[in-house]
């Protein structure tokens, strides 16, 4: 199975291969494999040391069980505290910016290539925070950098984030960015958001201050929303929530809703 990003994944028995896209940084998936060996919110790796294979390079996992594309239930609050226990963790490592505005970036490009105007468009209209790792005045703090449901496994019993491929330093704000898009776009209900806001919170996630946390989450919540609807241009809701970006930029303020 190939990922968008352009790994390569394959199931041996109790253990996952991944051979990492074209280009992968070696010194940089080595920071990230030795700080997903150490925090307790990532699944760790079999071994630390990727190998080299036909100029690309090969990690091994342990196999979880993921959540369903679209499951029944999301375990929204432990999601929201193991956010919060990634973004409280130490920082042992020496470890790269975070992956989101690259990947960003690569996004936008492929609707650049598919003349997706509705994409281009709205992100022609988001601020500089949004295409950066981190900002002044900003927590800065492990982020996983690729953050959404597809990335929660259970392991052992416990519920843990998986793929560090683009683990790094940086606001952890982003972290929250899909879901406060989808959300905002009217794709995860307003119980479900509160119970990951209140439980992120609640083991003292550093991402947003007291009260509202709208003026934070808006840019890389409309951030997360361009990503998904450039890498899936056939999702009309997504492409109507970009299409309506340009008209809420012309208010004095941000709103908490893109539907």
């Amino acid at each position: 199975m190939q990922t968008r990003s352009g790994a390569d994944i394959t199931v041996h028995g109790a253990i996952v291969h991944k051979l990492h896209r074209p280009g992968t940084d070696p010194h940089a998936l080595r920071a990230r494999l030795r700080a997903g060996s150490r925090i307790d919110a990532l699944v760790s790796p079999v071994s630390e040391v990727p190998a080299a294979v036909n100029g690309r390079w090969l990690t091994r996992w342990p196999l979880v069980e993921t959540l369903a594309v679209q499951p029944e239930c999301v375990p929204w609050a432990d999601i929201g505290r193991l956010l919060a226990g990634l973004h409280t963790e130490p920082v042992g490592e020496r470890l790269p910016p975070h992956g989101w505005p690259a990947r960003l970036r690569r996004a936008v490009d492929r609707a650049r290539q598919h003349d997706n105007r509705a994409v281009l468009r709205a992100a022609a209209g988001l601020p500089g925070d949004a295409w950066r790792p981190g900002s002044a005045g900003r927590p800065r703090t492990l982020v996983h950098g690729d953050f959404h449901l597809g990335q929660v496994g259970r392991h052992e019993g416990r519920w843990l984030l998986i793929d560090v491929d683009d683990l790094g330093l940086g606001d952890p704000a982003w972290d929250l960015a899909r879901p406060a898009g989808f959300w905002a776009a009217g794709l995860i209900p307003d119980a479900d958001w509160s119970c990951f806001l209140g439980a992120y919170r609640a083991a003292g996630g550093p991402a947003l201050p007291p009260g509202d946390p709208w003026p934070v989450l808006e840019p890389f919540a409309r951030a997360a929303v361009i990503q998904s609807a450039a890498n899936n241009p056939d999702d009309e809701l997504l492409a109507a929530a970009c299409a309506r970006m340009p008209q809420l930029e012309k208010n004095s303020r941000p709103k908490p809703c893109l539907r």
